[in-house]
Order: C-alpha cells, then sequence, then structure tokens
C-alpha cells in the first residue's frame, strides 16, 4: 500500500487551523479554494468536486476534538482503497504543523494522488497562513 505523508508548517494559531480544519463541509473555501471547487454533506459523507471535474465521495470516519484530527476514506473512484488523515499540532508559539496522511491501492496513483496532495498542501498552508480560513 502507498502511503504519503506531508508535515506542514503553518504560520497560524493552532485552534484556528483546526477550526478550519474540522469544518469537513467547507474544504472548498477554509483550506483549498481553487483547487476544490465543491462539498456537499450528507449523512456522515461528502461529495467532494475538484476543479478538473473529478468528483469524490469521501466518508467522514471522525472528526476527533480532543486530538485535533479528521479522518476519511474515498469510496468509489481509481482507487481500490483510500483513507487519509489530518492532524493539527501545536508547533512554535502561534504556529501550528499539519500532518496529512494519505494511504491507497493501487500504489500505480502515487503520481496522481501525490501531486494533489503537493498542491493541496500549499494552498491549504497559503489559505490557513491568511486569515482567510
Amino acid at each position: 500500500m502507498a502511503t504519503i505523508h506531508k508535515e506542514i508548517p503553518v504560520n497560524a494559531d493552532p485552534q484556528a487551523v483546526w477550526a478550519a480544519v474540522r469544518d469537513v463541509g467547507a474544504a472548498h473555501h477554509r483550506l483549498f479554494p481553487g483547487l476544490v471547487a465543491d462539498v456537499q454533506m450528507d449523512e456522515g459523507a461528502r461529495t467532494v468536486t475538484f476543479a478538473n471535474g473529478l468528483v469524490l465521495r469521501e466518508l467522514i470516519v471522525t472528526v476527533d476534538d480532543a486530538n485535533r484530527r479528521i479522518v476519511y476514506a474515498s469510496v468509489g473512484g481509481n482507487a481500490a482503497h483510500h483513507n487519509a488523515s489530518i492532524q493539527v499540532f501545536d508547533e512554535t508559539p502561534g504556529g501550528a504543523r499539519v500532518s496529512w496522511i494519505t494511504d491507497f491501492l493501487p500504489d500505480a496513483l502515487a503520481p496522481t494522488i501525490g501531486g494533489l496532495v503537493e498542491q493541496g498542501s500549499a494552498l491549504m498552508k497559503r489559505t490557513l497562513e491568511s486569515g482567510k480560513a
């Protein structure tokens, strides 16, 4: 199983970062504007529409306020398996670190999923640090 693990330093208050991350129905506004065009919530899941037209259904496995961690799993699409977690940690005074871990099969999807994670990580950092999240 392929794994992509990104550690993203964010120059923003960890509580504000967590507030944006835990708002799973607003990822298109608060984390990934421009990359994600729309998110629709539906009974423990969300339908994510990417700017390139890709549509994925993601089950929301957990929103853990105590550990500032969300877990989601994609259903359908090209992956036989896909789950991911995003967790927010206190870092330097006034700063946060976001850990984004994605596991998937088949391994051959690594270039595609890796590209989305790279693009998403940079956009998430920029959006969170802008204060517009």
